[in-house]
């Protein structure tokens, strides 16, 4: 078990006494420490990032618990764990997590991470030039992190999460404010970690073509309370992903049409972008 969330509500206060909002309710959720790729969607509001910030300890739960690795939160604050010892297993990367960036050198930058989680300055150095060769910046460890480029600003960032090896990464909309060229990228650099590391990843998203290409498994959240968990392919079969207000995503947009409109009697299954798409295509 990594994260499990037991019967799990949220209230936030409005500016008057009496205003009480709710942002998750009676949450019960079971989240493996390996190996999954998890996306959180749902509309503006429904309760996705109040969800995030639960599995670090961000936030703290109105009722129920949040188990983390063995490390129990509850609404309880003096009863809680060390909250950097629950960070230091689920590491965040937010949006715009460039804007996080603040030391002289890119290499300096990954190495706060490690340092600040009790790493020895020697194996924090070793770990950062790991990742770096890792997420192929090398190059860049000398220079300021201020003067990169936006996409390798974000690679910097990121590098600067995975250096302290959390069990758990969090993405908060990981590919806003990129172009399409940059959003691939980064999805095939959290794809090819997750294969590498075989660590979990839980990523907020309103892109159906990036859930439906990458996610092994798909959370849906409306209104606070989880209405779909299951896989990617079963979400699209049905109508299930139109209850929840999401669209479908453009391939199989594409697979209905060469359906209806050519006869063709292409089936969903084992085609999650559009070049295993044109490979079915070619066999037929």
């Amino acid at each position: 078990m990594g994260i499990l969330f037991d019967s799990v509500s949220h209230r936030y206060r409005g500016l008057k006494k009496k205003d009480v909002f709710t942002a998750l309710e009676n949450i019960n959720l079971n989240i493996n420490e390996k190996n999954e790729f998890i996306a959180l969607v749902g509309r503006t509001g429904a309760g996705k990032s109040t969800l995030l910030q639960h599995m670090n300890g961000l936030r703290l739960p109105t009722e129920g618990i949040v188990d983390v690795f063995g490390y129990k939160i509850t609404p309880k604050k003096r009863k809680n764990p060390k909250l950097k010892d629950v960070r230091r297993k689920i590491g965040y990367v937010f949006q715009f997590p460039e804007y996080q960036l603040f030391e002289e050198t890119v290499l300096k930058d990954i190495m706060f991470g490690p340092l600040n989680f009790g790493y020895k300055k020697e194996e924090a150095e070793k770990r950062a030039l790991e990742i770096m060769d890792l997420l192929k910046i090398s190059d860049l460890k000398d220079k300021s992190p201020f003067n990169l480029s936006g996409g390798q600003m974000r690679r910097v960032a990121i590098a600067g999460v995975l250096a302290y090896d959390p069990d758990i990464i969090l993405l908060d909309e990981p590919t806003r404010g990129l172009d399409p060229k940059g959003a691939i990228e980064t999805m095939e650099l959290f794809e090819e970690i997750r294969q590498k590391t075989n660590k979990t990843l839980i990523m907020i998203t309103h892109d159906m073509d990036i859930v439906y290409e990458y996610a092994t498994r798909v959370i849906i959240l409306k209104d606070g309370h989880i209405t779909y968990d299951g896989n990617r392919l079963d979400l699209f079969k049905d109508d299930t992903y139109k209850d929840n207000y999401l669209v479908k995503p453009e391939v199989l947009k594409l697979i209905d049409y060469l359906n209806e409109k050519n006869n063709y009697n292409i089936c969903y299954d084992d085609i999650y972008n559009l070049d295993d798409l044109i490979k079915k295509l070619e066999k037929m």
